[in-house]
């Protein structure tokens, strides 16, 4: 994970909860998570004692500069060889299309984690965050046109080039691409982590939208009819719920956008009627986890969700 920065409150990315609201869900979520498996923090220099005070003393607290707090999407992604041989993906970041300035540092820190963790790194030429992705662990990867197409990202690459460099980085035989995520998504182009989340090989919960007149409805059943042609079993969460803030804005909290780790399974929530149902839909597909709520609504107004602020690293072979 990394801890939420000076710059990007002053922008105003969270809100009525500012700076100090977000580092406090960050810490809630960091700590849960040093329950189950351990936990690396980036913080920038100028903030490490501040996320050690917040997170706690079971949360390893790393010092590296960084622009933003989305490690899921500038941090290193860990893969691991038929040999158990890992290593770590360091892609170009653009901040998503250069949504953002300055991002220099957050274009760094991928390596320099792997380095902290002792891990060999291979440094991609093509721009990818990791949320842009969904894989399976058994040669599947999911992806969206209007994101990994999008001219902001890399623009002189064409969708059969980008389909051979998923396949060839993450060692996937197929790669299914669906048209969009969520419809509102703009800040990265329609990742597909808030709307795909593999639960095993060939198995995915797939964030719907039963509101049949609402614009992420008729994204749902193209997703779901994409899925279903690769023969992906699919299992709908159906609800999709909305935060309003104090400015006007209404954003969604899809449920789908998760982090499963070692022993659990942390969902984002607004306390929406839906939760036990939908919580219990997850439930169903993580047997013998734990599934626990976080607080959804500040990370939403930020542009993301539990899974877009962290990152998981493979376990090695013994």
């Amino acid at each position: 994970m990394a801890w939420p920065t000076v710059a990007m409150a002053e922008i105003g990315l969270w809100g009525d909860a500012g700076l100090e609201g977000a580092r406090a869900v960050y810490a809630e979520i960091a700590r849960v998570i040093a329950r189950y498996e351990p936990i690396t923090m980036v913080a920038d220099p100028t903030d490490a004692e501040n996320a050690e005070n917040g997170c706690g003393g079971e949360v390893e607290v790393v010092p590296l500069p960084i622009d933003d707090s989305w490690m899921r999407d500038s941090g290193p992604i860990v893969v691991t060889a038929d040999d158990g041989f890992r290593h770590a993906l360091h892609f170009r970041f653009n901040a998503w299309g250069e949504k953002w300035s300055p991002y220099d540092k957050d274009a760094a820190v991928g390596a320099a984690v792997a380095a902290h963790l002792g891990l060999p790194v291979l440094e991609v030429d093509m721009v990818l965050e990791g949320g842009a992705i969904a894989v399976d662990g058994a040669g599947l990867l999911v992806t969206t046109e209007r994101c990994l197409l999008n001219e902001n990202r890399n623009p002189t690459l064409s969708k059969s080039k980008i389909t051979d460099n998923l396949r060839g980085h993450f060692g996937v035989e197929h790669v299914v691409w669906l048209a969009d995520g969520i419809a509102e998504d703009d800040g990265t182009d329609g990742h597909v982590d808030n709307v795909v989340v593999f639960t095993a090989p060939g198995k995915a919960l797939l964030q719907g939208c039963a509101e049949r007149t609402h614009p992420n409805h008729p994204i749902s059943v193209s997703n779901y009819q994409r899925l279903a042609q690769a023969h992906i079993e699919v299992t709908e969460i159906p609800v999709l719920p909305y935060a309003k803030f104090s400015d006007g804005r209404s954003i969604p909290v899809p449920y789908a956008n998760l982090y499963a780790l070692n022993g659990a399974v942390l969902v984002p929530t607004i306390g929406d009627p839906a939760d036990a149902d939908m919580l219990a839909i997850i439930g169903e597909q993580f047997p013998g986890r734990d599934v626990v709520a976080v607080p959804g609504a500040v990370l939403a107004h930020g542009g993301g969700g539990v899974h877009c602020i962290t990152q998981q690293v493979p376990l090695a072979d013994p």
